[in-house]
C-alpha cells in the first residue's frame, strides 16, 4: 500500500500496535508462566540440575542461558542493522526475528529436563527473536513520529502491550487454575502443566496473528533501494557503527545519557526477567497452588499497574523534562532494591509488585523516546538506535551473570537484588549530568 505520511495518526497506532502484538513474549514467557512452569519442573528434584558438564542451580541456569542470548543479540544487532539501513528494508528483518521467536515460543511446548539442552535452544531462540525485532521496531519511531509526538506514542505502545499481554495472560490462568473447564485432561498437576505449554504455544500464535497489522502500514525503511546483499553491504554494518562512535563523542548530551541508561537499564532489565524466580524461591508461600496463583496475580498487579505508570510519566516529563523524571524513577528503584532483600511474605511481595509495575511502564517509555529525541538529524536511524539496543543488552548481560554467579554461589538471589541497586544510584548521578532540557 501507499506509505501513509510521517506523523500520520494510523501510521503511529499501527507502529504502537506492534507492542501488543509482541508484549505477550515478556509476559508469558519472560516474566510469568514459564517461570512457574520452569521451577515446576524442578520441584521434585531440587534445584540444582547437571548441564554443561557443571552442576547449576536452575534459576543461575536460566540467568546465564539468558545472558548467552543477549551475547549474541548484542553482537549481531549493529550489524543487522546498518544492512537494514542501508538495504532499506527494516521491516522485512523485524518480520524474520518475529516469526522465529514466535516459532521458538511455540516450541518451548516441549520443553522437560529429560531433553533440557532442546527446551533451552526454544528459549534462548525466542529471546533472539523478541529482542532482534526490537531493534528494528524502536528504530522506526523517529521515522514515523515527529519529536512532539514521540513521548506519547512511545507511552501509547507499552500501553497497548500492557493491555494486550493482560488479556491473554488472564486466558492462561484461567486455563491453568480450572484446566478441565478447557477440556484440559489429567490430573490436577498434570492439566496445569498442560494447559502451561498450551500458553506458549498460543503466545506464538498470538504474535504472528496481530503483528500483521504493524506490518500492513509501517513502510519498508527510511531509504527505498533495490541494492543486493553483498560483503560489502555486510561490512557496511560495522562502518555504520564506527560512524555512530564518532558522531557520539561531539555529541555529549546523547553520550552522557546513553551512559545513564547502559546502568540503569542493567538493572531494571535483569529485575523484570528475574522477579518470578525470585518470587518463586524466596517468598513463603503457604502451598505450591498459592505460589502458582500468587506470582500470576503479582505478574498482572505489574501489568496494570505499569500502564497508569507509562502514561504517568509521559505527563510528568511533559511539565519537569525528561531527565528530571527518569532521575526520580531510578530513585524509587534503587529503594526498592534495598527493600527486596528483606521481604519474605506474599503480602510484601504484592505491594513491591505493584511499586515495581508503576516505575517499570514509566522508565521503559520514557528512556525510548529521550534517545529518539536526542539523535541527530539522520536517515540511518537503525544504526542509531542500534547503539541504543547494544547499550541495553550489553547491560543485561552484566546484570543476568552477576545474579546467576550470586545466586550459584549463596543459594539465595537476595544479595544480587540489592547489589542490582546499586547501579541504580550510578545511573543518578550519570543522569544528573545530563542537561535537563
Amino acid at each position: 500500500m501507499t506509505n501513509l505520511p510521517k506523523g500520520s495518526k494510523k501510521l503511529l497506532n499501527a507502529w504502537a500496535f506492534y507492542d501488543w502484538a509482541n508484549s505477550v513474549y515478556t509476559l508469558t514467557i519472560a516474566s510469568a508462566v514459564f517461570p512457574i512452569f520452569y521451577e515446576a519442573l524442578f520441584s521434585e528434584r531440587g534445584h540444582y540440575i547437571e548441564v554443561f558438564g557443571l552442576e547449576l542451580k536452575n534459576s543461575a541456569l536460566i540467568s546465564f542461558v539468558t545472558a548467552f542470548a543477549f551475547v549474541f543479540v548484542a553482537f549481531f544487532s549493529p550489524l543487522l542493522s546498518g544492512i537494514a539501513d542501508y538495504v532499506g528494508n527494516k521491516k522485512a528483518f523485524m518480520k524474520f526475528f518475529c516469526y522465529v521467536g514466535a516459532l521458538s515460543c511455540m516450541g518451548l511446548y516441549w520443553f522437560n529436563l529429560e531433553n533440557i539442552y532442546i527446551g533451552l535452544l526454544f528459549y534462548f531462540l525466542g529471546l533472539i527473536g523478541y529482542w532482534g525485532s526490537l531493534v528494528f521496531y524502536n528504530s522506526y519511531l523517529p521515522d514515523i513520529a515527529f519529536p512532539e509526538q514521540q513521548d506519547k506514542i512511545s507511552a501509547k505502545g507499552y500501553s497497548l502491550g500492557y493491555i494486550g499481554s493482560v488479556i491473554l495472560l488472564i486466558i492462561n490462568l484461567a486455563m491453568i487454575m480450572k484446566p478441565k473447564v478447557f477440556g484440559i485432561t489429567g490430573t490436577d498437576g498434570e492439566a496445569a502443566m498442560k494447559a502451561m505449554r498450551y500458553s506458549f504455544v498460543m503466545v506464538g500464535v498470538w504474535w504472528i496473528l496481530f503483528s500483521q497489522y504493524s506490518y500492513y502500514f509501517l513502510p519498508k525503511g527510511s531509504k527505498e533501494t533495490n541494492q543486493k546483499l553483498s560483503k560489502d553491504v555486510v561490512f557496511n554494518g560495522f562502518k555504520e557503527l564506527k560512524k555512530v562512535w564518532a558522531i557520539l563523542q561531539n555529541n555529549i548530551p546523547l553520550k552522557r545519557y546513553l551512559g545513564g541508561f547502559f546502568v540503569s537499564s542493567m538493572a531494571v532489565q535483569t529485575v523484570m526477567l528475574v522477579a518470578t524466580y525470585f518470587g518463586a524461591q524466596e517468598i513463603e508461600w503457604a502451598s505450591k497452588e498459592e505460589s502458582t496463583t500468587g506470582l500470576i496475580i503479582c505478574i498482572l498487579i505489574i501489568q496494570l499497574v505499569a500502564v497508569i505508570g507509562a502514561v504517568l510519566t509521559s505527563r510528568a516529563s511533559e511539565k519537569f523534562g525528561n531527565i528530571p523524571t527518569l532521575i526520580v524513577i531510578n530513585t524509587i528503584w534503587a529503594v526498592f532494591c534495598a527493600l527486596a532483600f528483606f521481604i519474605t511474605l506474599p503480602i510484601h511481595f504484592y505491594v513491591m509488585a505493584t511499586v515495581a509495575g508503576f516505575v517499570m511502564g514509566g522508565i521503559q517509555a520514557l528512556s525510548r523516546s529521550t534517545y529518539s529525541k536526542l539523535l541527530p538529524e539522520t536517515e540511518d536511524t537503525a544504526s542509531f538506535f542500534s547503539f541504543y539496543d547494544v547499550a541495553e543488552k550489553i547491560g543485561i548481560v552484566i546484570g543476568m551473570c552477576l545474579y546467576g554467579i550470586i545466586d550459584q554461589i549463596t543459594g539465595s538471589p537476595r544479595l544480587a537484588i540489592v547489589f542490582l541497586g546499586l547501579f541504580f544510584v550510578t545511573a543518578i548521578f550519570l543522569l544528573k549530568r545530563v542537561h535537563k532540557k
